[in-house]
Parts: C-alpha cells; structure tokens; sequence
C-alpha cells in the first residue's frame, strides 16, 4: 500500500500532489459484508434475549399482571432496543461511513446524510 509520503514530491517546499483515487481499493463493504457481520452472533444473541422480554410481555398480559408492571417491562424492553440501535449505528459509522471517506467523492455526503436520517429516526422514538 502506498503511503502519503510516498506521494509527496522531492523538492523541498513543493505542493503535495493530491491523492487520486485509488479504483484498487478493495473494502469488506465492497463485498457486500455489513459493518455488524463480525458482531452477528453476539447480536443474534442479543436480539434473541430482547424477543424473550416481549414474549413476556405477551405472557404478562395473558396473565392479567398489574399495569404498572408491564410499562416497567416494556420499558426495559424499549431500552434494550435502543441499546442496539445504537451499536449497530456506531458499527455503521466505523464501517459503511468510514468506508465511504476512503473511497471519497460524492458518496461520504450521501452515506452521512443517510446516518443523520437515521439518528433522526431513532430520536423520535
């Protein structure tokens, strides 16, 4: 891999040439694999644990349990959704944004309206 210094040129106190683009690069998003991909069996995990509270949920109800009881699990339940919304958000960032900054051009623009959009999203709620 070439490195920023390479690219400089000899004479003293001349002007960097720009980095081109470099079409070689080759990134795991260029393959199709998601930012999560090295996370998703802790995140299956995870999202399996979080089906289980809404399961009791479910259970709470069919079982007539006070109200005030199940706002107290839906809460838990509403935070630990958010909880991975935002790992998978940073994973996002770390990997799909990341990814567009290295490559350059018009996808970063496009890549951090989109994870704004979605911070907006997850603000909403």
């Amino acid at each position: 891999m070439t490195t920023d210094a390479s690219r400089t040129p000899a004479a003293a106190g001349a002007a960097p040439t720009p980095l081109p683009e470099d079409p070689g690069i080759v990134t795991d998003h260029d393959r199709g694999i998601h930012g999560y991909h090295h996370q998703k069996d802790e995140h299956l995990k995870r999202l399996r644990r979080i089906e289980g509270q809404i399961r009791g949920l479910q259970r709470m109800v069919e079982e007539d349990v006070y109200c005030i009881d199940i706002l107290t699990q839906v809460s838990a339940s509403t935070k630990a959704l958010q909880s991975f919304a935002l790992q998978l958000l940073e994973e996002h960032l770390r990997h799909c944004v990341a990814d567009a900054a290295l490559k350059g051009g018009d996808e970063i623009d496009a890549k951090v309206e989109e994870a704004t959009k979605a911070i907006a999203r997850l603000l909403r709620t």
